[in-house]
């Protein structure tokens, strides 16, 4: 064959290699327009990468930072490539996109039902953890409503190891109690439960039949109608950077609205003390006021702050005297609210003083409403409540400028 004849066979069979191969890189930035340091998620648009690069959807993608460093990311269910950004302020920080396969990726965040307590849904990240309660619950007769606050000192995942060493040691337990042995079962329960802190974080917040942290609920004459547990639930994300689940609750009456079933679409970011909660309602016949918020408890009635955007608390844990630290929980409304306020009961009720809540009034059918809740705790990264209410504003800065991304 001669050469001639050779190149233009090569050049052919190159122009038939399949797509991937061909893949052209891209570039990301990510600009940050405000004069602070952020450290947050950027979005891009997937398929706009996919076509950029000249890829079929699902191929596999490498993402590398300016240092030629891979980076992880995460593709959303909704069609989002997550990529975790530092950008300095005013600043812009550069991305490079390839074909190929990405090394393992560590894992910040995620979450999933336990069904041996409960049917729990638990979720955390690298700063809390969070869980609220399932039908296994309900079908209990216990009225734990809202949602509850686990809270850490580790950027590392142990929720699952709460609840197994938890639950594994309840037999053992019962057992020594059943031979009398009482002190050594107080022994092991204090080396083994999870309201005790380890080194590493605790359960020690209380819900009870409240709203907890950040739960929403429909209004009547002024009171909140607390919701009761989910009835089903599917996890859309799950790491390594965002958790995702959409949970459907059982039907509830309020304002002369009847068979209402609420929806809710919650996420949690790496790295946030937040997390998103998208709340809707079908069945709404009848304007109505929807409500958010967190509870007060009776151990301390006063430090709480309404904001107009926000309301928060410095929660005194189930324990205040032994505990001796504070747990700083919050409701933000980016999106407004029509009035956040106090509802507080004539008398304290199982230990709860009442809550205080954004309150959005005539809520009409199907209307999707954003907002976000969250926590922190003494011990680890908030240290009082004057930098709680920092940390909030600063989040619903960002919230209202986000990251911007550009593909090149």
């Amino acid at each position: 064959m001669k050469l001639g004849n050779l190149i233009l066979g090569w050049s052919l069979v190159a122009m038939l290699l399949p797509t991937a191969v061909r893949a052209n890189d891209i570039t990301v930035v990510v600009s940050n327009d405000e004069p602070i340091q952020r450290q947050e998620l950027a979005e891009v648009n997937i398929n706009d990468v996919y076509n950029c690069m000249g890829i079929a959807k699902g191929e596999s993608i490498i993402v590398k930072n300016a240092l030629g460093q891979e980076v992880p990311y995460q593709i959303t269910y909704d069609g989002k490539l997550l990529i975790d950004a530092a950008v300095r302020p005013c600043g812009q920080a550069v991305y490079t996109i390839s074909a190929g396969k990405p090394q393992a990726m560590k894992t910040f965040v995620t979450g999933k039902m336990y069904p041996e307590r409960v049917d729990d849904i638990a979720w955390e990240n690298d700063r809390t953890a969070y869980r609220l309660y399932g039908p296994a619950l309900q079908r209990s007769g216990e009225k734990a409503y809202g949602i509850d606050v686990w809270v850490k000192n580790t950027p590392d995942l142990e929720v699952d190891n709460r609840y197994k060493v938890e639950l594994g040691n309840h037999a053992k337990i019962q057992q020594l109690l059943k031979e009398g042995k009482k002190e050594e079962a107080r022994q092991m329960e204090i080396a083994t439960t999870y309201h005790f802190d380890h080194g590493y974080g605790l359960d020690c917040y209380k819900v009870g039949p409240t709203l907890g942290c950040g739960t929403p609920a429909l209004m009547e004459n002024g009171l909140l109608v607390m919701p009761y547990s989910y009835r089903t639930y599917k996890i859309l994300d799950n790491g390594p950077l965002r958790f995702t689940v959409e949970l459907e609750y059982n039907p509830t009456t309020a304002n002369g609205n009847k068979n209402v079933i609420e929806h809710r679409l919650l996420s949690l970011d790496k790295g946030s003390n937040f997390n998103k909660m998208t709340v809707w309602y079908e069945g709404i016949t009848k304007p109505t006021d929807i409500a958010a918020g967190v509870v007060v408890h009776e151990e301390d009635m006063q430090s709480y702050k309404c904001g107009r955007d926000f309301v928060a608390y410095a929660d005194p844990t189930d324990n205040p005297a032994a505990q001796n630290f504070q747990i700083y929980v919050a409701a933000l409304f980016p999106n407004g609210v029509s009035e956040t306020k106090p509802l507080l009961y004539d008398a304290p009720r199982n230990g709860a003083a009442g809550h205080v809540v954004g309150i959005l009034r005539d809520y009409k059918n199907a209307e999707r409403y954003t907002y976000y809740f969250g926590s922190a705790w003494s011990k680890n990264d908030v240290r009082n409540f004057d930098e709680w209410i920092l940390r909030i504003n600063s989040f619903l800065d960002a919230v209202h400028s986000p990251l911007t991304t550009t593909i090149k």
